[in-house]
């Protein structure tokens, strides 16, 4: 008989020794440009991280939590390409399966994206101007990929993808579809991070195509991620009195609602997980997050009125890859949502897209830990 929780025995985690990888993202990576304090229209000098949604989980659980991971994904064959393998490999993550595109020397028909991003501060929100049309990545279709190699032969415990590589092109949510669907298959856990962002849809059929994608996919999902305004926008689950585009802070009654007739219409969701952010400044937000499974109900984390934030992109990508660290671990739901809040919480403390904290840290602060000195 298991002696996992209900709700973790449920996933069906393959045993770690039958798997090269605990997890692989399937995402675009792209250099972020970031100018620190200042801002991009006046910035004499930027500072290259890498970063991506998708990518972000695993650097995350590879980083802070010391799994195993790879990413699936496609650079331009150029320095600037070579520039963001660096960076990946510096995160360690497994490069096995980047696939490498011939660069025609100025960009007209593959590229490597960028992402500036400023942090924002106070009254002043953050800002993000992406650059990434006719990426290598965005090209990077269902069959450029061995996937029966990578989830038969190697072994993946869990994969992750979500809807912002799935808003790239026709391509790459037919390349999401094939990965979700292939990695099912094998018997490999699947997540995603809805993630909705509409400058991605706004040119290729809006809100509209964002749904008729992220329905066609959601039937494939274990663990499903995503915040009020992705629910509502990707899978057109609506709360009463709540404008997506509005700022309100939103009540975690009114959200449980609308989680629990997402997993009645999606019963294969075996978890639901979601920040929760009420955003005062730029730099001052409440934090917390809740999730559901059928065995628990809903559930909520550990909850951080004011917190101070330095940079808040990727919070929910380190919220992402807390979660599923406890999961993996075997830890009842409780638990990996405190996990995956206290990861968000800290990875917003330092700059850049991608955690710099380490396990001890995150299982302290999730344990109720301050910010008192470590001697």
């Amino acid at each position: 008989m298991s002696t996992l929780p209900p709700e973790v025995a449920a996933l069906d985690l393959k045993p770690a020794a039958d798997c090269r990888y605990d997890v692989v993202s399937l995402g675009e990576v792209m250099l972020r440009l970031d100018p620190g304090e200042g801002r991009i229209r006046t910035a004499r000098s930027f500072r290259a991280w890498e970063g991506g949604g998708e990518y972000n989980v695993a650097r995350g659980l590879r980083r802070a939590f010391g799994l195993r991971g790879a990413i699936v994904t496609a650079l331009a064959d150029n320095e600037v390409g070579r520039l963001v393998e660096d960076l990946i490999l510096t995160g360690g993550l497994d490069t096995e399966f980047v696939q490498w595109r011939a660069y025609d020397g100025i960009g007209r028909t593959v590229r490597n994206g960028l992402n500036f991003t400023e942090r924002g501060f106070g009254v002043r929100g953050a800002v993000g101007v992406s650059d990434r049309g006719h990426t290598a990545a965005s090209q990077l279709g269902p069959d450029d990929v061995d996937w029966d190699r990578l989830f038969g032969e190697y072994g993946v415990r869990w994969l992750h993808t979500g809807g912002i590589y799935a808003a790239l092109s026709e391509t790459s949510a037919e390349t999401v579809f094939a990965a979700v669907t292939k990695a099912k298959e094998y018997g490999t856990v699947v997540s995603y991070d809805l993630n909705y962002r509409p400058s991605l849809w706004k040119s290729i059929g809006g809100i509209d195509k964002a749904r008729e994608v992220n329905r066609a996919i959601a039937p494939h999902i274990d663990v499903m991620i995503g915040n009020e305004e992705d629910f509502t926008a990707s899978l057109g689950f609506e709360i009463e009195g709540t404008d997506i585009h509005g700022g309100e802070e939103l009540e975690v009654d009114k959200f449980a609602a609308m989680i629990r007739t997402a997993a009645a219409e999606f019963p294969n969701f075996k978890v639901i997980g979601t920040t929760m952010r009420g955003v005062r400044t730029a730099t001052i937000n409440d934090w917390g997050a809740i999730a559901w499974s059928p065995a628990t109900g809903v559930l909520e984390s550990i909850h951080r009125p004011n917190l101070e934030i330095m940079d808040r992109v990727g919070g929910g990508d380190s919220f992402a890859s807390g979660l599923v660290y406890g999961l993996l671990d075997g830890q009842p739901l409780q638990v990996a949502l405190d996990y995956g809040a206290a990861h968000g919480a800290l990875a917003m403390t330092t700059p850049g897209d991608t955690t710099m904290v380490t396990k001890a840290e995150v299982l302290k602060l999730a344990g109720g830990g301050s910010a008192r000195v470590d001697r």
